[in-house]
């Protein structure tokens, strides 16, 4: 696939490797508000469509999809790791959150470029329904893309929550696609190094999910061209060949981040501080500024996977990180 340069704009190097039918009108707003079960004489009775949001970037057709959310736990657990549960706890409160819980979403995205439409990650899949995950496909379905309307996938890493939703019934989902992925990435989680490390069930998801695929699949680098307008953007840390990309068209951008920060306030106000899920935590904490910096100071919109649907926003630098900013209006007008 044909490389293409984005001068200062590139992130990381290549040095980085070396680690381990398509709806005719778009309302801009949400489709549906909630996936929770209804609730009736206290008894879950039936489950709402996914939320789903839409608006143009340029020419471009923008879908964001919440594949699910679920209450995760003690955040000092995921995030801020190298910090006490109190310092942890006294930020989420200033920002008026919980400090003992915290909600994590998924947004699996789906851009109409042309006559590709590309999507970037498949959520969990089937493997995630019984927990109230693996919606994509209802989401698409909602605003009138089938599955086989999918001309490219991209694995923006392969971390199971952005590959489970690859296959469905033992075959394909997206029966027409082609895929792409970072090298670094596919030959990580491929390799048999990876057996008997906590990097093992990883390496299964990959071999049953992602390995399949790889006849149909282009691997890629840094400033690499999907289609055109969507550019690749080496961001390791999060995972050995994370990537991002930059989408742009009729002179709008977003960024689409993928992992780079998986708070809004925990990740982007303290992006120095560890995450449990970053495998390399020092290049992760390195790429979370040099990305976010970027996005700052050029005031670009970015669309994070696990961000507050529908996931798509602002930062503002501040003295010791960013202020997220959700989108509102941008896109109407």
């Amino acid at each position: 696939m044909a490389q293409m340069k984005m001068g200062r704009r590139i992130l990381l190097g290549s040095a980085g490797a070396s680690m381990l039918a398509a709806p005719a009108i778009l309302s801009g707003q949400a489709l549906a508000q909630s996936s929770q079960p209804a609730a009736t004489d206290g008894k879950m009775t039936a489950t709402l469509p996914p939320p789903t949001d839409m608006f143009k970037l340029g020419e471009f057709e923008v879908l964001v999809v919440r594949d699910g959310a679920r209450a995760s736990g003690k955040p000092n657990e995921i995030f801020g790791t190298n910090q006490s549960a109190e310092t942890v706890g006294a930020l989420l409160q200033e920002n008026f959150l919980p400090a003992d819980n915290f909600v994590n979403s998924f947004a699996p995205t789906l851009i109409r470029a042309g006559n590709e439409v590309v999507l970037f990650d498949t959520g969990f899949g089937a493997g995630g329904r019984a927990n109230g995950m693996g919606r994509l496909q209802d989401g698409m379905k909602l605003a009138g893309y089938q599955p086989e309307d999918v001309t490219v996938v991209v694995l923006t890493h392969l971390h199971g929550d952005h590959i489970g939703g690859l296959m469905e019934n033992g075959k394909p989902a997206f029966a027409n696609a082609r895929y792409v992925t970072g090298q670094a990435e596919y030959d990580f989680w491929t390799n048999t190094a990876r057996v008997g490390t906590p990097a093992e069930g990883g390496h299964k998801a990959v071999l049953a999910n992602v390995k399949p695929l790889a006849d149909k699949m282009t691997f890629i680098g840094d400033g690499a061209s999907v289609v055109s307008g969507i550019t690749s953007m080496a961001a390791f840390g999060h995972s050995p060949g994370h990537m991002i990309y930059n989408i742009e068209s009729g002179g709008r951008r977003l960024i689409l981040t993928a992992d780079t920060a998986n708070h809004f306030v925990l990740s982007l106000q303290r992006p120095d501080w560890e995450v449990r899920f970053d495998m390399n935590k020092e290049m992760a904490a390195a790429t979370r500024k040099k990305v976010f910096d970027m996005i700052a100071t050029d005031k670009l919109a970015f669309l994070g996977y696990h961000m507050p649907f529908p996931a798509v926003g602002y930062v503002e630098k501040q003295e010791t990180g960013y202020r997220f900013v959700p989108k509102s209006y941008q896109f109407e007008i």
